[in-house]
């Protein structure tokens, strides 16, 4: 047995990564329709279980990864020519993308009218408990304290001290070559214990999307089917129109190989609904796309915190008309406007975590629509959030590639040739030895 076990794991640590999680998509929603379908209240207690402990592990790590992450990017700017040349076509590219995100939200929202025939009225939603406003946006990037940002695992406030600790650091020189020394090593740490959480994600996935099925079903789904449809069509012309255009014509890359190269972190950011979570692969595969080591270790944990085309842009632009019209209250010019601003100053809010209530309330707040249209989406957000996410996660490697193809310090050899060396191979080298 001792010499069956190994050699078992290894069989199947050689299964495609995209394979383990298209089996445990599968059979999560087999199991989740079984436990809806018959009842089965144990088996939708243990798929909210795996669900939820998959999740806990990838937070577990989101505040130290994030504070060391972003303290490391932003020294390791240092080694790059041009940093702040950079630093600004990521930033403008971000902008961008979001605006060319945000229109197609609004474009789909006015021609399809989510809000109508639904069914649901003002009576069917709820305040949220926690909204979000710019004064509190504002006023909540700064902490009163060093601790409690990690505690209640505030990321945009994590950022701001790691940022401010990463420029402190530029300044000091050498003298703070040993904080540095020992940022990267816990970083390395957290990466590698990271990765072995990622290697549950097919297990995740059973417990994500059978919890899914089993506690909402396709009842719930057929009463927003329209806008449901808005949000996955919206994100997937974003990802599979917009990006491979921007590819093709910015960076003259090809738009096949990019999904080659980014395809595992696009899959695993669909099943675990969290940026910083899949951020360690987004990076993996950005470098094995020809993005420089050094500006991508910047780009990537950046973008992972505030790269937002599906939460902060697609989605609220949709989600505003929705409520809009549940609510029958007219939207102008003016409020469109106001939707694309929002979606591409605010988008740091959604801070990278699952769920993007933050970046909605803010947007209804600054519209001036009614909080209550929050709760008439919480019920279906997980199932949006996948495809969000994923988005999400797209977006945070195309910008850096279109970037480092601009500038010409993107790797063309290795971006053509990505696929013969798969992302599966880097991954089985973070585990322990299966001997």
């Amino acid at each position: 047995m001792s010499v069956s076990s190994p050699s078992s794991f290894t069989k199947y640590l050689k299964v495609p990564f995209w394979a383990q999680i298209l089996t445990g998509l599968v059979l999560g929603v087999l199991l989740g329709w079984l436990a809806r379908s018959q009842d089965v209240s144990w088996l939708v207690t243990t798929l909210e279980k795996v669900g939820d402990t998959f999740i806990g592990l990838l937070k577990l790590a989101v505040a130290p990864l994030v504070f060391f992450a972003i303290l490391v990017s932003i020294t390791n700017l240092r080694k790059v020519n041009n940093a702040a040349r950079l630093a600004s076509r990521t930033l403008l590219w971000f902008m961008i993308t979001s605006l060319i995100a945000v229109a197609i939200g609004l474009v789909i929202g006015l021609v399809t009218n989510p809000g109508a025939g639904t069914g649901l009225t003002p009576a069917d939603g709820a305040k949220p408990e926690h909204t979000g406003s710019w004064i509190d946006f504002l006023t909540g990037i700064v902490p009163t304290d060093v601790i409690t940002p990690f505690t209640e695992l505030n990321v945009l406030q994590i950022v701001f001290m790691a940022a401010v600790a990463g420029i402190a650091a530029l300044q000091l020189g050498e003298k703070a070559q040993p904080i540095l020394t020992l940022s990267e090593s816990v970083l390395e740490l957290l990466q590698k214990a990271l990765w072995w959480v990622i290697r549950l994600a097919p297990l995740g996935t059973v417990g994500l999307i059978g919890k899914a099925i089993a506690t909402y079903g396709w009842d719930l789904i057929g009463k927003y089917a329209t806008f449901t449809a808005d949000i996955y069509v919206g994100c997937a012309v974003v990802m599979f129109v917009v990006y491979p255009t921007l590819l093709a014509t910015v960076a003259k890359a090809s738009p096949l190989q990019f999904f080659k190269g980014a395809w595992p972190a696009i899959q695993l950011a669909f099943v675990s609904r969290s940026s910083v979570g899949t951020m360690p692969l987004t990076q993996k595969v950005t470098e094995r796309l020809g993005v420089p080591k050094e500006y991508a270790s910047f780009a990537v944990p950046f973008g992972a915190t505030t790269k937002m085309d599906g939460c902060a842009a697609v989605y609220p632009a949709i989600a505003a008309i929705f409520v809009a019209q549940i609510f029958g209250i007219d939207l102008g010019v003016g409020d469109y406007l106001l939707i694309a601003f929002v979606s591409v100053v605010g988008s740091a809010a959604t801070a990278g975590l699952t769920g993007a209530t933050v970046m909605l309330t803010l947007t209804l707040s600054t519209l001036g629509l009614p909080m209550e249209g929050v709760g008439l989406l919480l019920a279906i957000d997980p199932i949006l959030d996948m495809m969000r996410t994923a988005t999400n996660v797209a977006g945070q490697v195309v910008a850096p590639l279109i970037v480092s193809a601009r500038e010409g310090i993107l790797d063309r050899d290795k971006f053509n040739n990505v696929a013969s060396e798969p992302v599966d191979a880097g991954e089985r080298q973070a585990l322990p030895a299966a001997a």
